[in-house]
């Protein structure tokens, strides 16, 4: 684990170079440590680290990387909360996923074999971010792996699951967007008057689930 200033006011913490689980559960266990401690800001999970928000007029850089490095030390034995497993409905192809046909082409698979395997695999909600509530699932099979578009669409339609190289996602607002689009739920991912807002969380894990498609 290494902690570095990333701003005036910001710390860096990184737990591995590489995306691996290990590091994963280490952000998952550091972000629930350190959530509601006086002085901390905000925090932003990523698949390796987290970055910190802290308040200048309580701390200077030093003296918030000592008092992160013993309140991660002291929880380094933690058990990160138990995850839960949520399942996707999509419904793949066509409108609702125009471009299976390009990741197909791309993979050198059929449609429906994409479909196959995109659907066997589980994914884990690595952490959530870009807008509002989008979860970067890991978890992808290698062989559906796809380059996003040379240019991004202005608009992605609410709910739309998608590839983006080698990982996951769901759109869960409409949005501009890059990620090659090969379905779409009518689930609902994101409610403001939900509790919680989000239907996912970092940790959570996912299996799609095909609809009959007319």
């Amino acid at each position: 684990m290494t902690i570095r200033p990333a701003s005036d006011r910001s710390l860096f913490i990184s737990f591995a170079e590489e995306i691996t689980w290990q590091a994963h559960q280490s952000v998952r266990r550091a972000v629930d440590c350190l959530q509601g401690m006086r002085g901390i800001l905000n925090l932003h999970p990523a698949y390796t680290s987290v970055l910190v928000d802290f308040d200048p007029h309580l701390y200077d850089h030093q003296q918030a990387a000592d008092l992160l490095a013993r309140r991660l030390e002291a929880h380094r034995d933690d058990v990160p909360p138990p995850d839960r497993l949520v399942e996707i409905p999509v419904r793949f192809g066509g409108e609702s996923g125009p471009d299976l046909g390009d990741v197909a082409l791309h993979t050198g698979l059929t449609p429906e074999c994409v479909i196959e395997l995109f659907s066997a695999a589980e994914y884990v909600v690595y952490f959530v971010g870009f807008s509002t509530c989008f979860p970067y699932l890991g978890g992808l099979p290698p062989a559906l792996a796809t380059p996003r578009l040379s240019a991004p669409r202005k608009h992605v339609p609410v709910g739309s699951v998608a590839i983006g190289g080698p990982q996951a996602g769901i759109y869960p607002l409409a949005s501009p967007g890059g990620w090659r689009l090969i379905g779409r739920t009518a689930l609902r991912l994101f409610d403001p008057a939900g509790v919680p807002p989000p239907l996912l969380r970092m940790g959570d894990r996912v299996r799609f689930v095909p609809e009959a498609r007319s």
